[in-house]
């Protein structure tokens, strides 16, 4: 193996990945697995964890499966201290756990989500998840990283963190106006702030904190809606849900070891027009 690969080898490390049930996040774990790390796939719903994780000790690698309440600062603690406990370290977080509202077949929209009248429950519920949680879960595994002097923490951030969404996309004719809630862009960019606030104040140490901004995954998505998006990006289509796994292990692995502060983009060139 040549030196360069060794570089994304992550062999006898240790991660967390929160979100681990989701549609990347179960792609996320995969990945560390396949490069080599002991991977705790962390959900809010733990049997689809425990899943996730019997998925990847089937096919030989080291996982398991972990409840984890990203927005209880004890289930944060409590999921750490289990790791370093059974696996005595913890190398890499990745921050997938969020709210988003999806416009897939699964997920169905209940309401239009317009500014003017979004709930403050509602609100609050997201804060809490997507850029509370974040906060918490990275307070605790900072805490063993400081120990180690060494870790890498990915958060996932969006290109909708980036910028306003284009509502266009979500218009059906004849029907009501759908809208991606105002909630969604205010947590991912504040997600960047966060980024760049812990990654200046590791610094002198070998604590990296990075993001990583998706864009637009296909999940079954009608056509209609696959048209509209696909327009809006250079490449011209949606992405594979795989696609964001070669940008996750560069920032988990010594690949990136120069690299702190950062955001790294894949998106199709969303953002490039």
């Amino acid at each position: 193996m040549s030196e360069i690969f060794e570089k994304f080898s992550l062999k006898g490390r240790v991660a967390l990945v929160t979100g681990g049930a989701g549609l990347l996040g179960k792609e996320f774990c995969l990945t560390l697995a396949q490069a080599g790390a002991i991977v705790y796939a962390a959900d809010l719903n733990e049997n689809a964890a425990r899943f996730v994780a019997e998925d990847l000790c089937r096919q030989g690698f080291e996982a398991y499966g972990i409840r984890l309440d990203v927005t209880d600062p004890t289930s944060a603690r409590t999921v750490v201290d289990e790791i370093v406990d059974r696996s005595k370290r913890l190398d890499i977080l990745v921050n997938s756990a969020a709210m988003d509202p999806k416009f897939d077949p699964q997920h169905a929209q209940t309401a239009s989500n317009a500014f003017e009248d979004y709930p403050l429950k509602s609100w609050q519920d997201a804060v809490n998840v997507n850029l509370t949680g974040p906060f918490l879960v990275s307070q605790a595994a900072a805490r063993q990283m400081v120990k180690q002097n060494k870790g890498s923490i990915i958060n996932i951030c969006s290109t909708y963190g980036l910028g306003g969404p284009d509502q266009r996309i979500y218009e059906k004719p004849g029907k009501p106006k759908t809208y991606k809630p105002v909630y969604y862009t205010v947590t991912k960019a504040g997600i960047l702030g966060l980024t760049k606030y812990m990654a200046t104040y590791y610094a002198g140490t070998d604590i990296r904190v990075n993001a990583l901004t998706p864009g637009g995954v296909f999940n079954g998505h009608d056509d209609e809606f696959v048209r509209n998006y696909s327009a809006r990006t250079v490449i011209g289509r949606m992405a594979h849900k795989d696609e964001m796994n070669g940008g996750l292990l560069f920032l988990a692995s010594d690949a990136s070891s120069y690299m702190t502060g950062s955001n790294l983009i894949i998106d199709g060139g969303w953002t490039a027009w």
